[in-house]
């Protein structure tokens, strides 16, 4: 079985080509031109490896044309939600023409494989206490231009499957961390932040945003078991909620991140961490994908902080 992973190179894309190929199948995958590598350095005789960026449209094609995957997980995309602030029509531009770009290669090459596109939770944007735990059909209120291209996505997704009986499915993964987290993410910041200063190289203060709000996390590991469940258990057209049902605020993760280490250090709230609008609570309900395909989380949040701080403990 070929895999595609667009993607590959990143946070969850590395981990879905390690699970991929326990599962004996033949891992391909595209990054940008300008990704690093680091993630996959360690599988990379495992893996065929091809830059190709989702926006080059004529050089997706040909990569579809040449690879024929029976399943591709469509991971690539401008995935930080500050960035989108800075960078909104960059964002636009990845995440929606770079998915119509990929559909458009399928049907070019006269292929319908199954396709994963990796959705999410922040397409909900602002939700009301009376509207949790966040379902499926929850209203979509995004509050930034990513979260906005991801609705983008997920409807496109919806519109290809309709018009054209393509094989995709919706998945909206809530917060997920783990090991290779990039670090302009929330819980890779305070772990590498804790790790420079345990190594002397920062003052014992741990700098941090919005610690109010609250999300629902998962480990990337448990997140990538589930998008392959999704290819080989879930309805075409449908969507899916992942996550763990479970709600942290930011200051929880902090103080669990900070119980594993011995160095005293002081919150102190930083206001360039702040966004101009941010969702307050993300605490989702996955009955529906887990009643599919027999999912649940398995690793404990406790044990995803301290991997991730293991790891940023050795990369420093």
């Amino acid at each position: 079985m070929k895999i595609l992973i667009t993607g590959i190179a990143g946070f969850v894309g590395s981990h879905l080509a390690e699970y991929s190929l326990a599962q004996k199948a033949e891992v391909f995958g595209i990054d940008s031109p300008k990704a690093k590598k680091d993630n996959i350095t360690h599988i990379e005789d495992k893996i065929k490896y091809i830059e190709c960026d989702i926006t080059d449209e004529k050089r997706l094609k040909q990569v579809v044309r040449e690879i024929k995957p029976d399943r591709i997980f469509h991971l690539a995309a401008q995935s930080f939600v500050p960035a989108s602030w800075e960078s909104p029509v960059r964002t636009l531009e990845t995440n929606i023409i770079g998915q119509v770009n990929l559909f458009e290669a399928a049907r070019e090459c006269n292929i319908n494989p199954f396709i994963q596109i990796a959705c999410s939770s922040e397409e909900y944007g602002e939700v009301t206490e009376e509207n949790l735990p966040i379902t499926e059909q929850t209203p979509l209120n995004p509050l930034s231009s990513y979260g906005v291209s991801k609705v983008a996505q997920d409807l496109l997704g919806y519109q290809y499957n309709k018009s054209y009986g393509m094989n995709i499915i919706r998945t909206r993964a809530f917060n997920h961390a783990g090991p290779r987290r990039g670090e302009i993410f929330v819980c890779s910041d305070f772990a590498k932040q804790i790790a420079q200063i345990e190594a002397g190289k920062n003052l014992p203060i741990l700098y941090v945003g919005n610690i109010k709000a609250i999300r629902d996390f998962t480990d990337v590991r448990d997140v990538v078991r589930a998008y392959w469940l999704a290819l080989e258990k879930c309805e075409p057209g449908q969507v899916y909620n992942i996550c763990s049902g479970k709600g942290y605020a930011i200051k929880q993760v902090a103080d669990m991140l900070l119980s594993l280490t011995d160095a005293k250090i002081e919150i102190k709230v930083d206001s360039a961490r702040l966004r101009p609008s941010d969702v307050q609570v993300l605490i989702g309900d996955s009955s529906k994908f887990r009643k599919a395909t027999g999912w649940q989380p398995e690793i404990l949040f406790e044990k995803t902080l301290k991997d991730l701080l293991n790891f940023w403990r050795e990369k420093i």
